[in-house]
């Protein structure tokens, strides 16, 4: 049984982790911006890691939901209310058939996903359900959601809790992000490398899926910032003939003629997902080694905090 969409929001899709093994064919990953509230919300109500969401940006949709289910909200903060009556994020809902939801103006952050116990079912395209606008692929007819749409949804099991409870993370008006200087650092001289990792640079109001704009002071190259055309990544910070870099996000293009000055940590990606227009950027510089150490901790940290809190249940 589906959801039907009342009113979309000004750019809501459907997204998955992404879709892989074809920037050979010019079709980029796409997927959900903010990994880490993706998989926080698919989590929540006990979903696979994979099914497809919503995610919503700036302002959420309104909907109804034609059968009882069981949802999750993450990631940005946008007021959401089930039949007028607000709802917690980063927690299991359960849901009637019948019941409305409407999603607000995001308070906090940028982006905010629902999951529903079962995904959002709609057909796989190049192995993801992700929607690619360029390409008009995946998602929903491959396109944003309008008011009329009609998703399917998974079948239906009792929501199971995580192993251990999740807190909404909060989002600041300054963050840092960390970042691996190259794959071509080597044609900015040393001034501007220093300056990158030194300067405040603050998120352009033309920031998008695509990329994260930034404004500051320019960085000087050594003879012009065009390359070859190469691959991209995403996370890659690109640095155009203006001299203000772009972090390429979740639908950037397969590959680019401009030199990238650094590369920021996956981890971190989610942090500039959520960072609203004029907030604060700073580039901390690390290496490999270091970020594969403290993964390798991190994951250590996790497990233990999970046996733990299961132990005492």
């Amino acid at each position: 049984m589906p959801l039907t969409i009342l009113s979309p929001g000004p750019l809501t899709t459907v997204q998955d982790e992404g879709r892989f093994g074809h920037l050979h064919a010019g079709i980029g990953r796409s997927g959900a911006m903010d990994a880490r509230a993706y998989r926080a919300a698919n989590a929540l109500v006990g979903n696979a890691r994979g099914e497809a969401v919503l995610e919503a940006t700036l302002m959420g949709p309104t909907l109804r939901f034609e059968q009882a289910c069981s949802i999750a909200l993450t990631g940005a903060d946008m007021s959401a209310r089930l039949d007028g009556q607000p709802i917690p994020r980063y927690a299991c809902v359960p849901v009637r058939a019948g019941q409305v939801l409407e999603m607000g103006f995001a308070a906090a952050g940028v982006r905010g996903y629902l999951a529903v116990r079962g995904g959002i079912d709609v057909p796989l395209a190049l192995g993801s359900r992700s929607t690619n606008l360029k390409c008009q692929l995946g998602g929903w007819q491959g396109r944003r959601l309008a008011a009329g749409d009609v998703l399917p949804i998974g079948a239906q099991t009792p929501c199971q809790p995580p192993a251990a409870p999740m807190e909404p993370p909060e989002y600041p008006a300054s963050i840092t992000v960390r970042a691996v200087a190259g794959p071509q650092a080597e044609m900015f001289p040393p001034e501007s490398l220093a300056a990158f990792f030194s300067q405040a640079f603050t998120i352009s109001p033309d920031s998008d899926r695509m990329g994260i704009r930034l404004q500051g002071e320019p960085l000087a190259s050594l003879a012009g910032t065009d390359i070859v055309s190469d691959g991209i990544v995403f996370g890659a910070v690109q640095v155009p003939g203006n001299g203000l870099p772009i972090v390429l996000m979740a639908d950037h293009q397969t590959t680019g003629g401009y030199a990238k000055i650094a590369t920021v940590v996956t981890d971190d990606l989610p942090l500039l997902a959520q960072a609203r227009p004029g907030t604060a950027v700073r580039f901390s510089p690390v290496r490999v080694e270091e970020i594969q150490a403290a993964a390798q901790t991190n994951l250590l940290r996790k497990w233990k905090e999970a046996l733990l809190y299961a132990i005492r249940r």
